[in-house]
């Protein structure tokens, strides 16, 4: 099952200050029925259960844009892109993102079990292109990097949940 938001926040003026929203990023970020790419189809794996919203973010492939603020990056005119969507009751679940050219990204996934907007350390299931290991930190970027092509690309990410100590996922 694909699984997409679409939003729309209005225009933004350069000169006036972003205010940080939920909705940065998104109007970019929605796939469109029968548009052919550059875009992410994302597969999800390993969710713990169907509560809540996911949420794809996608970055730029540097160390110094990967999870950086948001409101900064498109300050900066650099790509940010965002998805949001419940979780559907049954089947696999999917998201696709829209990227603004062919080329290298770094993707996090979020699913925000509380439907908070934020990431709950105790609670919600974190997750990477490249499926890199986490353990107690965030991956670099380099292992959390896919090349998007001209069309679709699909990429699988696996969710992480704290387990213990670390970050890891729920099947072995």
């Amino acid at each position: 099952m694909l699984v997409t938001l679409i939003a729309d926040i209005g225009p933004v003026s350069a000169a006036a200050p972003l205010r940080s929203s939920a909705d940065l990023g998104k109007t970019e970020a929605v796939c469109r029925p029968n548009e052919t790419g550059p875009a992410l189809l994302i597969d999800v794996d390993g969710l713990k259960d169907r509560k809540g919203t996911l949420r794809a973010e996608l970055y730029p492939a540097t160390d110094a844009d990967f999870l950086a603020d948001d409101n900064i990056l498109i300050q900066q005119g650099k790509v940010f892109r965002r998805v949001a969507a419940d979780i559907p009751a049954t089947g696999q679940t999917s998201l696709c993102l829209r990227v603004p050219r062919a080329g290298h990204y770094t993707v996090s996934l979020l699913h925000d079990r509380d439907h908070n907007l934020k990431f709950s350390l105790f609670s919600d299931g974190i997750g990477f292109a490249g499926n890199p290991a986490l353990g107690r930190s965030r991956p670099r970027a380099a292992a959390a990097t896919v090349t998007v092509g001209a069309g679709v690309t699909r990429v699988g990410i696996t969710l992480n949940y704290l387990r213990g100590f670390s970050f890891r996922p729920l099947s072995p």
